[in-house]
């Protein structure tokens, strides 16, 4: 059986006894049915990761003996931040755990001008701990050991004045192809829109800020596989996918 990867939000040491949270040591206990003796694999977010091996299971709880930290990262050499705005249903779901799978570094969930999710106080905090944990899962299957970060929700325009990477782009249909900038950077940053696309306005706000026009092709992709795709050319051109890596 695979070795199993979980994060902790304790801060992990070499050679030291943990009691996991309720859902690690539910998924471990219940869903995986490992027990005394069983070798897993932990990381709290903080690099690196430590091999363990389960010292007692109860009711509520798992215990592990943690060993040696291993200082093993797989992280791109680009820091990719993405601006997404939120879409209905499961669509931004996937575009956080695949994002995660792509090396992405940060998210920040967006409102733009034809946005169709509306959240608020509770609901947006509970949206955005969903958004984490899924990030967490997919750091899990792929192997990261740093989870990006998912920001609370605002407006665009907040996020794009804020924005401080290297090269920026902005995503829309009727751009060139762009995205063929110089030097290689060390960051970037990507604006999506939702489905229906950015208004007129949010792009030449994006432009006026820093951002280039960046084009996929022919084709309208939608919300969920357009951040996907440019986020596979930019890891491709800039961080760690492509031949040899």
């Amino acid at each position: 059986m695979r070795v199993p990867r979980i994060f902790t939000a304790q801060p992990l040491a070499p050679h030291g006894q943990f009691q996991l949270e309720p859902g690690p040591s539910q998924h471990l206990s219940r869903a995986l049915r490992m027990g005394p003796g069983d070798r897993l694999t932990l990381f709290d977010g903080g690099g690196g990761e430590y091999p363990a091996t389960i010292s007692a299971v109860d009711k509520k709880a798992v215990r592990v003996q943690t060993s040696e930290h291993v200082q093993v990262e797989r992280e791109s050499p680009l820091a990719v931040e993405l601006g997404i705005a939120i879409s209905r249903g499961e669509r931004m779901d996937l575009v956080i755990q695949k994002a995660t799978e792509l090396g992405v570094t940060a998210i920040a969930p967006l409102f733009s001008e034809r946005t169709e999710v509306r959240l608020k106080g509770e609901r947006a905090g509970r949206k955005q701990q969903h958004w984490q944990q899924i990030a967490v899962s997919a750091c899990e299957q792929c192997g990261r050991n740093r989870v990006p970060a998912i920001a609370a929700l605002m407006n665009l325009e907040d996020w794009v004045g804020q924005v401080e990477a290297r090269c920026r782009f902005v995503l829309h249909h009727r751009a060139g192809p762009g995205g063929e900038s110089g030097s290689r950077p060390d960051s970037a940053a990507l604006l999506v829109g939702p489905e229906g696309g950015l208004s007129d306005g949010e792009i030449s706000g994006a432009l006026a800020a820093g951002f280039e026009a960046m084009q996929l092709g022919p084709r309208v992709l939608r919300t969920e596989t357009a951040p996907l795709a440019a986020l596979a050319i930019l890891q491709a051109r800039w961080g760690d996918m492509g031949p040899g890596d």
